[in-house]
């Protein structure tokens, strides 16, 4: 189950290290970045209904988001630790809310 995907990566690692170099391959996954970077802030703008019934709500939410991106792009933190570090914060301060009682408002979290 693990053998045909792990496979598939080793053999993509390979040959981007064979052909990284070439100005094709190195357009082509810029390219590739951009398009995923507005995948998922496209997901992130589908799924900002949801924060208003969220306990953590919508203002801390893009606060947090606002934070991950001037961390990110004036400070040049890498994401991992950004999202890592604020999304932290993030998590305890929903905890912190659920525990104090603040319940979502329109249904069902």
């Amino acid at each position: 189950m693990l053998a045909a995907p792990l496979l598939i990566v080793l053999t993509l690692a390979a040959l981007h290290a064979r052909f990284a170099d070439w100005p094709a391959v190195a357009g082509a996954l810029r390219g590739m970045g951009a398009v995923s970077a507005g995948l998922v802030l496209a997901s992130g703008l589908k799924l900002m209904p949801a924060l208003r019934r969220s306990p953590m709500g919508l203002w801390v939410a893009l606060l947090g988001v606002g934070a991950t991106v001037l961390v990110v792009g004036a400070w040049r933190v890498p994401l991992v630790w950004a999202v890592l570090g604020i999304g932290g914060l993030g998590v305890v301060w929903a905890w912190w809310r659920l525990a104090r009682g603040a319940a979502p408002k329109g249904g069902r979290p």
